[in-house]
């Protein structure tokens, strides 16, 4: 640099003079570890590595950290006018102490790059003054403070190029070189807060923004041309417009008026320009679509646009894209409702909030660009909104000014779509002092509309999927009632964690003639809808069965039958119980199931109950058996899925261990109680599996609360059966019940009397939280519910018995069959 001209120069002149300079830059970002964390495209040409390769490796690997030009770069220390600086005598500031953390101040300097080869720079052709092979790189190196990894950022050009596109062929005839000025005293300092986010890769806006605040403040980059130049760094995105065009040419300006663009160099420029918005979709296709959430991809859908490409998005979707429902039917017209479901802009906070609202849904005016983008399905380019137009879009919407907001900005507004349906549209705005959207940023918009249209389409789709596995899934589990007779129970489902979420895992409880409860736990093998059809096969067979009473053996043999006749393929595991709670038993059979777990009243002691295996539903061959465990009131019964005890990489008995631990622990009440286990055994956090888990009380009924009475078949035994169930109704201090109760079961009685083949007659009353009544007699066919007209005398018992009970059934068992009816504590009047 020439000391003289520096002295001769009075400070600040220049800063004014030069026209905005805009040169391809190189930009770096560095972390703590000295690693490279972001490499811009510009990097990859200037140093000639790909971002993939640089990202991760040693800054210090791929910049020129060392080899400042000793001669070169000798100067005096600049005027406090022109800001931070480093002065020095010998080699110059040094990269690499930047690079170490060494400085905490911006330090600017060149550097000499020779290309990485096998052998030395000295070894190479033209050693002496390297200028076939070296690179001369003018950077600028900027600490970073505050939250994040980033510690460093570095700015660096070609000052080779500059040096031929001005015309000299001796770097000494014209010094260049970098330095800092105070961004105050620069006209042009906002493009670089405007412009670097925008070239920054894979960096968030917060990130960026934070960065350029502190470039800002320690001081603006900028080039000195021998110290009567000094011309403000930004970088550009775009293409330099051929002669005829509008927008100004991204140069960096020559001494005053020479053209800075050298014949042939537009065609590379407009390559360079092309690779960058590639890089740009390229970057949003890797960024979009990381989850199959809607929610989640339509604000990366819309985030992705701001603020590199736009400074405002607003992404509307039809309702049946947003509901998750079907593909929408044919193209939107007037009556189209659209929902604008996320907004993402650069300005100051607020701004968009109270005129465009997320989640207002509304039908979009005809007459406005907005309508035409919707019905064509092509993009709509408005390079600038006049006042006119903005007063006609504005028109069309009632209660809302949105003048303010759009008047002089650049619109595009591109079509979500999927599979030539349009899903919606997206809308992108430029500010009036940012370079209006022409037709390249038309092509690049709607390239990135046609990708986010199909991520949004799979997030629909996968939406629409989850819904219908969610709708099926809560079809096929049962709605257990909590209290049953002489038991409680408590139950949870957890779908899987694995695609889809339905699985094959099921419980239930089916009410059994004389007061019983059957408990059913059993999980199908495989996940998906296949086990999820075969499931609800298999638990209707199970409820057909019990209310057969058929025995826990002998209905996991015809459970395996069964499978075996569907497929090849069935396979399941499945215990089942049926709880007696007069006689204070379990009778229980088990077909390759995870044993149950018996939590005992009396001491809180749990224990897993050792029952024979037997092989899962569908091998076919294996014999079942039936074991009978006595029980007390108070006992908890606990059967649950493998998915809640099994964890990959675990021994199966750690899980169950646990859950006998936690199946102990006192609880509150049995939602409590489950809720526990499942807290207990769902922290390792490597399920994937479905859970079932169901919880018992098994109260039990006292003797005083149970009555039994045999009768003759004899009709005269009707009247004595009246009396009896009026007289232990009034001692049990229900009195309001006896009128109903007596007429049922006279009704039902006299049926059993007359069709009962002849035997005795049995007659049990269970009191519970209802009045629980059992006919039991000889003739094993199940009564039939028959027609009577007007001058019947008979054949309206079981339609008074419909009419008057809370509900009522029947069972046959061998040579015998029992009617049952269930009345509530409170006569009906």
């Amino acid at each position: 640099m020439d000391h003289g001209s520096e002295r001769d120069t009075p400070p600040g002149r220049g800063a004014g003079d030069g026209a905005e300079g805009r040169i391809p830059l190189a930009v770096v970002v560095v972390d703590g570890d000295g690693l490279v964390s972001h490499w811009s495209s510009g990097a990859g040409r200037l140093f000639g590595v790909h971002r993939e390769d640089a990202v991760g490796r040693p800054a210090a690997d791929l910049l020129p950290v060392s080899g400042a030009l000793s001669d070169d770069l000798h100067h005096e220390a600049m005027p406090d006018a022109y800001g931070p600086y480093e002065s020095f005598d010998g080699p110059g500031p040094d990269l690499e102490a930047s690079l170490g953390g060494r400085t905490s101040y911006p330090t600017a300097g060149r550097a000499r790059l020779f290309p990485h080869t096998d052998e030395p720079p000295g070894a190479t052709k033209g050693d002496e003054t390297g200028d076939e092979t070296r690179i001369d790189v003018l950077w600028w190196a900027y600490p970073l403070v505050g939250p994040g990894p980033s510690r460093l950022l570095v700015l660096a050009a070609d000052a080779t190029r500059l040096r031929e596109e001005r015309g000299y062929d001796d770097e000494t005839a014209e010094r260049i070189s970098p330095g800092f000025a105070r961004h105050t005293e620069l006209p042009a300092s906002d493009e670089l807060e405007r412009r670097l986010p925008e070239i920054l890769p894979n960096m968030s806006p917060g990130i960026s923004g934070r960065i350029v605040a502190q470039i800002l403040e320690l001081g603006y980059p900028v080039l000195e041309f021998s110290q009567f130049d000094r011309v403000p760094v930004t970088p550009y995105w775009g293409v330099p417009r051929r002669p005829g065009r509008s927008r100004p040419e991204a140069v960096v300006p020559q001494q005053r008026t020479a053209p800075m663009i050298p014949a042939g160099a537009e065609h590379e420029l407009e390559y360079a320009a092309v690779r960058e918005r590639l890089e740009f979709l390229n970057g949003v296709s890797s960024g979009i679509g990381s989850s199959l959430d809607l929610g989640e991809t339509i604000r990366e859908v819309t985030s992705a646009a701001v603020p590199r490409f736009a400074d405002f998005a607003g992404t509307h979707l039809r309702a049946a894209v947003l509901a998750g429902e079907g593909f929408p039917d044919g193209p939107p017209d007037a009556s189209t409702v659209m929902h604008r479901v996320w907004v993402e802009h650069n300005d100051e906070p607020g701004r968009w909030d109270d005129t465009v609202p997320v989640g207002e849904a509304f039908a979009f005016p005809e007459h406005t660009p907005f309508y035409k983008c919707m019905v064509t399905g092509e993009p709509v380019l408005v390079p600038r909104v006049t006042e006119e137009l903005a007063n006609r879009i504005s028109g069309e919407f009632e209660k809302r000014d949105l003048r303010p907001l759009i008047t002089g900005r650049s619109l595009l507004i591109v079509p979500l779509k999927a599979r030539n349906v349009v899903l919606g549209f997206m809308v992108l705005m430029r500010r009036p002092d940012r370079a209006a959207f022409d037709d390249m940023d038309r092509t690049t918009g709607a390239e990135l509309a046609a990708r986010a249209g199909l991520v949004l389409d799979n997030a629909r789709m996968y939406t629409y999927q989850e819904n219908v596995a969610d709708t099926l899934q809560d079809s096929m589990l049962p709605q257990v009632t909590p209290r049953m007779a002489g038991c409680d129970v408590a139950t949870r489902y957890l779908p899987g964690t694995r695609l889809g979420r339905i699985g094959g895992d099921w419980f239930d409880t089916i009410k059994l003639p004389g007061s019983r409860t059957a408990l059913v736990v059993g999980d199908v093998m495989g996940h998906g809808l296949n086990s999820a059809a075969m499931m609800g096969q298999l638990r209707t067979a199970v409820q057909t069965m019990a209310a057969m009473e058929t025995p826990p053996a002998q209905l996991l043999r015809n459970l395996d039958d069964l499978a075996r006749r569907l497929g090849e393929n069935y396979l399941a595991t499945c215990l089942y119980a049926v709880y007696d709670p007069i006689r204070g038993e379990l009778h229980m059979a088990n077909a390759g199931h995870i044993p149950p777990v018996l939590v005992r009243a009396e001491d809180g002691r749990s224990e897993l109950l050792d029952l024979p295996t037997g092989a899962p539903i569908g091998v076919g061959g294996v014999p079942f058996e039936s074991t009978v465990v006595r029980v007390r009131p108070g006992d908890r019964l606990v059967l649950c899925t493998d998915g809640l005890v099994e964890v990959r990489g675990c021994d199966i008995g750690e899980g169950l261990a646990a859950l006998c631990e936690s199946a102990a622990h006192p609880a509150a009440s049995m939602d409590d109680a489950c809720d526990t286990i499942i807290r207990a055994l769902n922290t390792h956090g490597g399920r994937k599996d479905d859970v079932a888990l169901l919880m018992a009380r098994l109260n039990g009924i006292p003797d005083d609360h149970v009555a039994e009475w045999q009768f003759d078949a004899d009709p005269r035994e009707v009247a004595r059966a009246r009396c009896l169930v009026g007289d232990r109704l009034l001692e049990w201090g229900l009195p309001q019940a006896v009128e109903t109760a007596q007429l049922l079961v006279s009704e039902v009685v006299t049926n059993a009397v007359r069709h009962g083949g002849g035997g005795r007659v049995g007659l049990r009353v269970v009191r519970t939280d209802a009045l629980l009544f059992e006919v039991t007699d000889d003739e094993p066919g199940l009564p039939a519910m028959l027609g009577a007209g007007p001058y019947d005398e008979s054949g309206r018992g079981l339609r008074v018995v419909t009419r008057l009970a809370r509900e009522w059934g029947a069972s046959a068992t061998g040579h015998r069959k029992t009617v049952w009816f269930e009345q509530g504590v409170t006569a009906r009047p």
